[in-house]
């Protein structure tokens, strides 16, 4: 996922795949416990896509807060 993508979805998409990146972390997370992990870079990836989301969601945040004070 690139943060241009991110960057054009509304911030109720965005909150949307953020619940859907920490359910699928939580899930990867799991298996890594029964020792059923897939892929030991698939959480790295969620990891990163997860922070660019609430990086991008912090960042309107921002914007927000400082045009309301304007």
């Amino acid at each position: 996922m690139q943060a241009k993508e991110l960057v054009e979805l509304a911030v109720d998409e965005l909150r949307v795949k953020e619940r859907e990146l920490r359910e699928e972390l939580c899930r990867l997370r799991l298996r890594k416990g029964t020792m059923q992990s897939e892929s030991p870079m698939k959480a790295r990836h969620l990891r990163k896509d997860l922070a660019r989301v609430l990086t991008v969601l912090h960042a309107r945040h921002g914007l927000r807060k400082g045009a309301a004070e304007s």
